[in-house]
Formats: C-alpha cells, sequence, structure tokens
C-alpha cells in the first residue's frame, strides 16, 4: 500500500497572507502613481507580496526555468508534429542554448534546469543532474494502457515533491515552469477533459508545432479513447496520473503541491503546466493561489483549465512552443510589478504628512 497520502497537501497548503494583501492594497493607495493606473501590474504587485509575506514586496532576484521532460508512446500513433520518441532532442537543444528558452533566458538571465522523468532514450546520453529522477523510459500508451504503474507514479510524484524542495532550499523565488514533451498535450488534453467533463473536440489543439488536420483527427481520437480510460479514477488523482498522465505530468503535479506548501509562487506555462495544475487543485483547492497564469497559448485545453481555475492569462496572447518560454515573456511584467511597488515614493501630500 502506498504510503502517499495525497489528503495531506490540504492540511499542508495554506493560502498567501490576506492581511499582507491588504496592506499591500493600502501600500498601493499611498504610491505617486493612482492606484489602477499600473494596470495588472498592481494586481501582481499585491499577489506577490502576499506570496512573499512582504510589505513592500521583495525584488524577485533568483528565479529558476524547471522544466519536466519526457516521452509519451501516444505519439506512436502520429498525433504530434514532431516523431515518437525524440524529446531527447528538443533537451539536447535546451542545454545547448538552441532553443527559443534557451535565448531568453539567457537574456533575462535565469538558469534553466531540466528534469528528465521518461525521456526515450540511453539516459547515460544526458548530464546525470538532468537523468537523476528518471522513473522510465517513455510513458505508456494512454488509449490503451496506464502510462505508469502505482509505483511509478508514486515515485513520479515524489521527485516532483524533492525537485520543489531542491529548488525552495536553494533561494529560488520564483519558479518559471514548462515542459519538453512529445505527446505531452495529449495526455494534458486527456486531464483537462476529465476533470472539467468535457468531451475530447473540445480540448484537443495544435500543439507547439501546429499539426495538420488529419493528425488533429488522430489527436482527438486518442483523446476519446484515453478518456474512456480515465474516467472510472476520477476520484483518486494519483490514479488517475498513473492512467493517463505519465511521468512528467505527475512529477509536475507533485511539484506544483509541494511548491504550494514550501510558498513558492509558480508561473505557469501552457496547457501541459494547466493540466497539471487542474490535477493540484483537485488534490488541494488553496494550491492555485500560489500560482500565476503567465500567458494564453491558444490551446482549448489551456483556456480550459484556466477558466476552471480563475486564473487570468497575464499576457492574453502567448507562444505556443511551449518549454517555457511563454512564462518566461511574463517574468519580466512581474518582477516590473515588484519594482514599482517596493520602489515608487509616496505621494508628495502623503510624504509630507508623514
Amino acid at each position: 500500500m502506498s504510503s502517499l497520502n495525497l489528503d495531506d497537501f490540504t492540511d499542508l497548503i495554506e493560502r498567501p497572507d490576506g492581511g499582507v494583501r491588504r496592506d499591500a492594497e493600502e501600500h498601493r493607495s499611498r504610491l505617486v502613481a493612482p492606484p489602477g493606473s499600473l494596470g495588472r501590474l498592481d494586481d501582481l504587485g499585491e499577489w506577490l507580496a502576499a506570496a512573499q509575506s512582504s510589505v513592500p514586496v521583495r525584488p524577485v532576484e533568483r528565479p529558476r526555468v524547471v522544466l519536466f521532460a519526457g516521452d509519451h508512446k501516444i505519439a506512436e500513433l502520429e498525433v504530434s508534429a514532431r516523431p515518437a520518441g525524440t524529446a531527447v532532442e528538443l533537451v539536447r537543444d535546451v542545454l545547448e542554448g538552441g532553443r527559443p528558452v534557451s535565448v531568453l533566458a539567457r537574456r533575462l538571465g535565469v538558469p534553466v534546469r531540466v528534469v528528465d522523468m521518461a525521456l526515450d532514450c540511453d539516459p547515460a546520453s544526458l548530464p546525470e543532474d538532468v537523468v537523476r529522477h528518471r522513473v522510465r523510459r517513455g510513458s505508456g500508451r494512454i488509449d490503451v494502457e496506464d502510462s505508469l504503474t502505482a509505483e511509478e507514479a508514486e515515485a513520479a510524484f515524489r521527485a516532483g515533491m524533492a525537485v520543489a524542495d531542491e529548488e525552495a532550499d536553494s533561494g529560488t523565488d520564483l519558479v518559471v515552469l514548462g515542459d519538453v514533451s512529445v505527446g505531452g498535450t495529449t495526455a494534458a488534453g486527456v486531464l483537462v477533459a476529465a476533470l472539467c467533463g468535457t468531451d475530447a473536440s473540445v480540448v484537443t489543439g495544435r500543439g507547439g508545432l501546429a499539426i495538420d488536420d488529419l493528425a488533429w483527427m488522430r489527436k482527438c481520437a486518442a483523446i476519446r479513447d484515453a478518456l474512456r480510460r480515465a474516467r472510472p479514477v476520477l476520484g483518486d488523482q494519483l490514479k488517475l496520473l498513473a492512467t493517463v498522465g505519465g511521468a512528467d505530468l505527475t512529477a509536475m503535479t507533485g511539484f506544483l503541491l509541494q511548491s504550494a506548501v514550501r510558498k513558492l509562487p509558480v508561473l505557469l506555462d501552457g496547457v501541459v503546466t494547466a493540466a497539471c495544475a487542474l490535477v493540484a487543485q483537485r488534490v488541494a483547492f488553496r494550491a492555485p493561489d500560489w500560482w500565476l497564469a503567465s500567458h494564453a497559448s491558444g490551446e482549448p485545453g489551456q483556456a480550459k483549465a484556466l477558466d476552471r481555475m480563475a486564473l487570468e492569462p497575464v499576457l492574453p496572447r502567448g507562444v505556443a512552443v511551449g518549454e517555457g518560454a511563454g512564462a518566461l515573456l511574463a517574468l519580466p511584467l512581474v518582477q516590473a510589478a515588484a519594482a514599482l511597488a517596493a520602489e515608487l515614493p509616496a505621494r508628495r501630500e502623503l510624504a509630507k504628512g508623514a
């Protein structure tokens, strides 16, 4: 029997301090720029102040991109524009600085961490710090078989928790969360459709490297078939992830929940992170208060998940490439919000009366 009890997260996760948020709002009302004049930046500054339990808010100085990587055998059905089992090529490109997330991270001075959970490659072909949490080689074909065994699902979930603890312990003050996968958006679509009680066609998108109409129909059919397998296990989130999630999505869910426990704010990227967040919300209803939706990727599954969690994207139109690139685009806005909330002076008449 598993020693992992997801119900514990309900007690362990607290909401960001509402009193601090009210203090941040009062502090904001005194600043030289009139309240509301900074638009969404005001909301971001107050969200961050509550997450940090600090007024004025502290600058975001040690952000990190964390990418969970894996291959999904459902890609064998040609539901992706990339061949099955090729996520390792994307990972190598990220590590070598040749992907959009690499360029943006380099420009913004943000370190990138890749965590291999289920890449379909020899682990010896990648650095040890990338592969040390790996659970298996490729997650199962979710339309006809479970993506993971129960033991693998628990191991992946615990790995995600461990990565969250490592980041919190190292001083990371905000995580930009993303995925590097082939077939991952199909698994994400199944999770969103199952948890939102909707049909496959409502959540089936085109992916980062857009697929044609025939591939979209194959993807829709794959989600439909996997959805039939998901519905009977909706009451058990870990079993749901084992059935149709995959090692990378399971680890990401554990990461999100443990980050909320550790009061570590997270920027969500695209549909895969949104699907994992939706599962995590089912586990602990307070957890989404620690997450920020960075951008609207254009994937219908992401829009459905964010709407269910009442998370409004910072950027109304981001990018579809995945890998945390869209979330990185929102990071400077969060940092700008922190700087404005902390460094703007009080209005002159208030400063004279102080």
